[in-house]
């Protein structure tokens, strides 16, 4: 199978070869300090051997899992926040397509609750859940974060009273701490059947385990393919040799950039498929390295629909960013362009050829335009949309943000600023403990 390319030679121009070696260096420096297990938040590497340690019994279980859901349920509700979701819903949108819900299939339905405290959205999603077969994947660690104990209360609810408590017993999933937590308890306690939660694996890093491989499973996805791709990924991405390793490259440019005013990254994508990949990509950066008042502010584009509103910032405006951007060799699906009679639209030039290579030539005129108004870009390429390039695409990102997370000299494993908001958010509900802080808050609002 051809492995993604990562290009950062598109972007030459922008960069000073001899200002550039010591980056070079400090890229393989952090990899060893990575490897070494030595370096700030060691506790959570666990993801970086995941592909060839993952357990085999857990894997199987997962497996047996979905079976039984793509059995029983036309649908599946996943039931979880940032990293408890976003890698899930990003494979299978890349996997399955944006129209993977409406399109007929044999696969079950995958819809996402507990993402937000949106009152509609859960509203009109319960409202279609009354007349399908379903099931429940609820992921937390604690199983107290606002968000989605508010949805499992509401999903849980609509299964004991469509099924009754044995029946609905068996349609929750749990995928929870492997020893303490309210969900774990309640998981215990009811008898549904749990996956889980490594404690050396941080959310946003766990899409390759029990959190991410149960929905990506009942999709239809092959999970031996995405996991051969992640394989040959942490094969290929741990070697130190700059010129063959493209995370050391892809993190190395990150930092050159960033110390050359470029403070803001976009990952572009041509696909809609990919719109998800981006949101699991900003998530990773974002948590890992934005703190300490340090980090490139990771954003995301889709063209060629952004080309006609954001375009124009990004060929014109502040020169404090750059592109990255995410092409795909072979679509899974082509449309060749029809001759009009008429040719009212004036488009019959292109009668004969496919919607892809009038895809590509918008990508190829859109990187010379950006890199001629002074917007350096970055290529990687894949091969075509299929587990096993995503399992690769997966594990690049996740090593990337690692290493360059040392070499910004942060600990890209935590994630403090998260629980500031839900301090007030909090307190400003009521919630027992908080008292001194509400009123406050109130004041200030």
């Amino acid at each position: 199978m051809n492995k993604p390319i990562f290009k950062y030679e598109t972007a030459s121009s922008f960069i000073d070869k001899e200002a550039f070696l010591p980056y070079k260096e400090k890229s393989v420096e952090a990899l060893k300090l990575l490897e070494a297990g030595t370096g700030k938040g060691n506790d959570f590497l666990g993801w970086l051997n995941l592909p060839e340690e993952y357990g085999a019994e857990e894997f199987k279980r997962v497996i047996a899992a979905s079976e039984r859901i793509r059995e029983n349920s036309e649908a599946l509700v996943v039931i979880g926040i940032g990293g408890s979701y976003l890698g899930a819903r990003a494979a299978i949108e890349f996997l399955q397509g944006n129209m993977h819900n409406i399109k007929k299939s044999n696969n079950p339905k995958i819809f996402f609750a507990g993402n937000s405290i949106s009152s509609d959205y859960h509203y009109e999603l319960l409202e279609i859940l009354e007349d399908m077969d379903f099931s429940i994947n609820v992921i937390s660690k604690s199983g107290t974060t606002t968000e989605p104990a508010i949805a499992f209360r509401l999903f849980k609810d609509l299964l004991y009273k469509k099924y009754g408590a044995e029946e609905a017993k068996k349609r929750i999933f749990v995928t929870t701490d492997k020893e303490k937590g309210a969900l774990l308890n309640l998981a215990k306690e009811e008898g549904y059947e749990r996956f889980t939660i490594a404690d050396d694996i941080g959310g946003r890093f766990s899409v390759l385990t029990s959190v991410g491989l149960l929905p990506i499973a009942v999709s239809g996805a092959n999970l031996l393919d995405l996991y051969e791709g992640a394989v040959a990924a942490m094969n290929d991405l741990r070697v130190k040799d700059f010129d063959k390793n493209f995370a050391l490259q892809y993190a190395a440019v990150r930092n050159y950039f960033y110390d050359n005013g470029k403070a803001i990254e976009i990952l572009v994508n041509y696909e809609p498929s990919l719109m998800y990949f981006a949101e699991w990509y900003k998530q990773l950066f974002a948590e890992s390295h934005g703190k300490e008042g340090k980090g490139i502010f990771p954003a995301s584009l889709n063209f060629s629909s952004d080309l006609h509103s954001l375009g124009q910032f990004v060929q014109d405006g502040t020169r404090n960013m750059f592109e990255t951007v995410i092409t795909i060799k072979n679509p899974n699906n082509n449309i060749t362009i029809n001759e009009d009679k008429e040719n009212v639209d004036g488009l019959n030039f292109l009668a004969g050829k496919t919607m892809d290579f009038v895809n590509t030539k918008a990508f190829l005129g859109t990187f010379l335009a950006h890199t001629d108004g002074k917007t350096p870009n970055l290529i990687i390429e894949i091969e075509k949309r299929d587990e096993f390039n995503l399992g690769y695409l997966f594990y690049f990102f996740e090593i990337t943000c690692a290493i360059d997370g040392y070499m910004l000299d942060v600990n890209p494993f935590d994630q403090p600023g998260v629980e500031e908001y839900k301090k007030n958010m909090f307190a400003l509900l009521g919630k027992p403990g908080y008292e001194d802080m509400k009123e406050a808050l109130e004041k200030r609002l």
